[in-house]
């Protein structure tokens, strides 16, 4: 399969043109007196043209309101002539279901493209001759080679070594046979699955909450740490739930998973949980911020937060060992008057 000069560029499709009706996405190249040039990026971006009137079903006022050079967008196929080449588009007969499985399409495609593109040039290979053995036959047997990708992360074996290729040998009689083989190497098999896996394994979530719980009663820490445990005990092995002290009154709730409506669900039950305990003892609390997905960048602010505090406390605290002021400091301290607040 390697050259010495691998060809690089390719169409993501088995079909070197669209077929009619068909929802494509395109970029705009350029516009000229009678409509806009545009490339369609399936298909190595071969060239098609939107007529003027196929902008809009309204009256046109202004060109440039409707396209603009640069931008990519789903348009309709009206006609396809394969021997010159030409493909006529329409961007007011396509419709929003048309957009939307267009634009899902599309980014599925671009992503396996991407990645067998990537690994063609790393492995000095010619692009479609790896779609002709990979990418195409899994197009065909699984709807979408993307639906195959996923699959191979988890179990290579069960896609990749179904798929074969035929070549013509030169038999000990003299006679050409033809041998069926392995489609890829096990070079490029491996280089495949590891770039697969890089780019398509899940990363997890992390969903997070901020709250305010105080409680006044007698043994006020005891219940607020029962509240707290409550609130761990509402996780599970796939999405466990920590809760951590930022200052008195307020701690962050937080999760990691790789399904966020789940860990929203569950950082919510773990809120109510922990109402409920610190309620039994006449305490109380208050949700500041809502779970939500947060990034490494609020993660580090949150940790600066929590050290500065730290460091605060160190400098002015003389009596740690009033086991009195500890028990009633988690109750009396006013976050937002006393030091900055979590920023996100």
């Amino acid at each position: 399969m390697a050259t010495n000069t691998p060809n690089l560029e390719c169409r993501m499709y088995e079909a070197k043109y669209p077929e009619v009706d068909m929802a494509v996405m395109i970029q705009v190249n350029n516009i000229a007196d009678m409509g806009a040039y545009v490339s369609l990026l399936e298909y190595n971006n071969i060239e098609g043209m939107i007529l003027f009137s196929e902008l809009s079903r309204r009256r046109i006022r202004s060109v440039s309101s409707l396209i603009k050079v640069g931008r990519i967008e789903p348009v309709m196929v009206l006609r396809v002539d394969k021997e010159k080449g030409y493909i006529d588009l329409s961007k007011r007969r396509v419709s929003e279901e048309d957009i939307q499985a267009c634009e899902e399409r599309y980014n599925k495609s671009k992503l396996v493209h991407s990645i067998m593109r990537h690994v063609a040039e790393t492995m000095q290979l010619d692009l479609e001759d790896l779609y002709i053995h990979v990418g195409w036959p899994l197009y065909r047997k699984y709807g979408h080679a993307f639906e195959a990708f996923k699959i191979i992360v988890t179990d290579p074996d069960s896609v990749l070594n179904s798929l074969t290729r035929e070549v013509k040998e030169v038999g000990p009689d003299g006679q050409e046979v033809t041998k069926v083989v392995p489609a890829i190497s096990e070079e490029v098999k491996d280089a495949l699955v590891k770039n697969i896996r890089r780019r398509m394994t899940p990363q997890p979530l992390k969903i997070r909450a901020d709250i305010e719980m105080k409680c006044f009663q007698f043994d006020g820490v005891l219940h607020i740490k029962e509240a707290m445990r409550k609130a761990e005990a509402a996780g599970n092995k796939d999405c466990p739930v920590k809760i951590k002290l930022v200052a008195p009154p307020l701690y962050v709730l937080t999760t990691q998973t790789l399904d966020k409506e789940q860990g929203m669900s569950i950082l919510n039950n773990a809120i109510a949980a922990c109402t409920e305990e610190i309620d039994c003892h006449k305490g109380k609390l208050i949700v500041k911020e809502a779970p939500r997905a947060v990034s490494e960048r609020d993660d580090k602010l949150l940790a600066e937060h929590m050290a500065k505090l730290s460091h605060q406390n160190e400098e002015i605290s003389g009596d740690e060992g009033s086991e009195e002021e500890e028990d009633t400091g988690l109750g009396d301290i006013d976050v937002e008057n006393s030091g900055p607040g979590i920023t996100d």
